[in-house]
């Protein structure tokens, strides 16, 4: 469920209202920030969980020095603090007590779709990673049964695009440089 805009809290900035609200969320709802807009974000479900696992798992197996992380909170320069599905970054870069951490050390950052966060992670997101610098932005479009790939960020857009049917081959370019079989997707 997004709020197109935060509710006025004698005010209070969008950011402000995000942390308030993001304090008092039930167990296992996440909030995000993007974009100025702020969004409450149901648990996933097991089938999204599996894609991610799956993901994961790949990745591990390609390079086993490579950090894969889940519920790690983003703070991207435009100001959005996200938590994507899927963070890919060496391993310890994110050993600390931090709740929101740069994109810095972030190679990939994955989203799988699901109906209350798919907008967002086509258009929102996308735009935020592309501004972060994140070298590789991969999202598994459900809805649409493709995994897209976008890579070499520049001047707030993503230079290359290339879109796979779920079930084939996806290639990942550098700095990750393995491909992707999404066939258990």
């Amino acid at each position: 469920m997004a709020m197109a805009q935060p509710p006025d809290h004698e005010g209070a900035s969008a950011a402000q209202t995000f942390e308030l609200l993001s304090a008092a969320a039930p167990k296992g709802w996440r909030l995000e920030l993007t974009e100025g807009e702020i969004a409450v974000v149901p648990p996933a479900n097991g089938e999204h969980e599996e894609i991610v696992s799956e993901l994961s798992g790949q990745v591990r197996d390609h390079d086993r020095a490579l950090g894969r992380y889940t519920g790690v909170g983003l703070a991207l320069p435009d100001g959005s603090k996200v938590i994507p599905d899927l963070v890919i970054a060496p391993k310890g870069s994110y050993a600390d007590d931090q709740e929101w951490h740069g994109a810095a050390d972030v190679l990939l950052v994955a989203e799988v779709t699901s109906k209350s966060t798919a907008d967002r992670d086509r258009l929102q997101k996308v735009r935020g990673y592309a501004r972060a610098g994140i070298p590789v932005y991969l999202l598994i479009d459900r809805e649409s049964g493709e995994a897209v790939v976008c890579s070499a960020p520049e001047g707030g857009q993503y230079l290359h695009r290339a879109a796979h049917r779920l079930g084939t081959v996806a290639p990942l370019p550098r700095p990750l440089g393995f491909d992707l079989d999404t066939a258990e997707f």
